[in-house]
């Protein structure tokens, strides 16, 4: 994995074609450098991330990592902690390790997490990709503790407008909007018309578990990938009309379309959504 930072308002303009700045943690020699190198075989692979206070009110970043064995298998998860000084993630502690015995994994803080307040004021942060699955305290001795999880069941099909036709999401993420007063949330479908998983649809709901409903696509894609979304309401005011997402665009997962070279690279790419009803 890599790492990079931005501007807390990177973007002087929404006109697209939109570019952030990124200011990437490099080597010596200015190049970008890993930031997740844990022990084991194979690549590290990062979620959950966020930032959790600690009980002496220190704020820390905290992220979710599984080992992958080729070609794309996960044999560890587990907890791992940014520090400051060596400008790396360090593993925390080990959740899982995955055999042919026990090949599923428990779950585990993964996805885009968002902060919510129940009605007794109490802060949760809730981990979801896209509708949330798993929420604990907002605390990083909570989020370090699996007994402090609870499991959430997320919404499966989410209803068109019609409220007959059904979209199955495949990856997501979900955000508070001041603007539209409600949960929003955009997400790739799974096995769409145009492309596998090239469609993108928006949705909206009263509370951050749903239910969710009345979707809308927003974007489409002629057999071509465009997935993995995630929200930046963050990037943009509050009482901004302007809901920025980005995802990542490849024909990789595309069938139909010639494969002429064993890897592709992939790119990540932001869009801006105007809502004017």
């Amino acid at each position: 994995m890599i790492g990079a930072t931005t501007e807390l308002r990177p973007l002087d303009t929404f006109k697209p074609p939109i570019r952030l700045r990124y200011d990437y943690v490099s080597d010596s020699s200015g190049t970008p450098r890993d930031v997740a190198r844990m022990t084991g075989d194979g690549p590290t692979w990062l979620g959950g991330y966020c930032s959790l206070p600690d009980r002496s009110d220190r704020n820390r970043l905290v992220a979710t990592y599984t080992k992958i064995r080729p070609p794309l298998t996960a044999y560890e998860k587990g907890l791992c902690v940014w520090n400051n000084e060596t400008e790396k993630f360090e593993k925390h502690s080990v959740v899982c390790t995955l055999t042919d015995e026990s090949p599923k994994p428990p779950a585990v803080p993964h996805g885009h997490p968002v902060f919510w307040h129940n009605d007794a004021g109490e802060r949760f942060v809730l981990f979801g990709d896209p509708f949330p699955a798993l929420r604990c305290p907002a605390t990083f001795e909570a989020w370090s503790n699996p007994k402090m999880w609870e499991q959430l069941k997320p919404q499966a099909p989410v209803p068109m407008q019609d409220a007959i036709t059904r979209i199955k999401p495949h990856r997501g993420t979900i955000a508070w909007s001041d603007y539209r007063k409600k949960w929003v949330t955009v997400f790739t479908q799974q096995f769409g018309e145009s492309s596998q998983l090239g469609e993108l649809w928006y949705a909206e709901a009263d509370a951050p578990t749903g239910p969710w409903g009345s979707a809308i696509k927003v974007v489409t894609h002629n057999k071509y990938s465009f997935y993995n979304p995630q929200l930046h309401p963050e990037f943009t005011d509050s009482k901004s009309p302007i809901l920025l997402f980005e995802a990542t665009y490849t024909h990789t997962l595309s069938p139909g379309l010639p494969q002429q070279r064993p890897v592709t690279i992939t790119t990540r790419s932001c869009i801006d959504l105007i809502w004017t009803r």
